[in-house]
């Protein structure tokens, strides 16, 4: 698959799971390679950049045993932006759906 186009998917799947709890970026890695390959090594730089255009929010929680984890939680602009993301996604799977010779994804 395309790395960009497999960056965007996984940007919109990244902030589709911390719209559901907040996560810090381990937990956040696991809970999407469950489903979907991926590594610290996209993850962490879209938790970067997101956050750095306003769509997450972070805060530390103190752990009984080791380092403070920084935890990611969404704005209302990411909202906005998943909400964006879902509609845009939608429609483009609906046209491969017709192209392949279905009516849309949902059937």
């Amino acid at each position: 698959m395309n790395s960009q186009f497999k960056r965007g998917i996984i940007e919109m799947c990244v902030l589709k799971m911390i719209s559901r709890e907040d996560m810090y970026g381990f937990q956040l890695i696991e809970s999407i390679s469950q489903e979907v390959e991926v590594n610290e090594n996209t993850v962490y730089p879209i938790l970067r950049r997101l956050t750095k255009q306003g769509l997450f929010d972070t805060y530390s929680k103190s752990m009984s045993i080791g380092a403070p984890r920084k935890y990611y939680s969404l704005t209302s602009e990411g909202k906005e932006k998943l909400d964006e993301y879902e509609t845009e996604w939608r429609n483009f799977l609906d046209g491969v759906y017709r192209i392949l010779g279905g009516s849309n994804y949902e059937e």
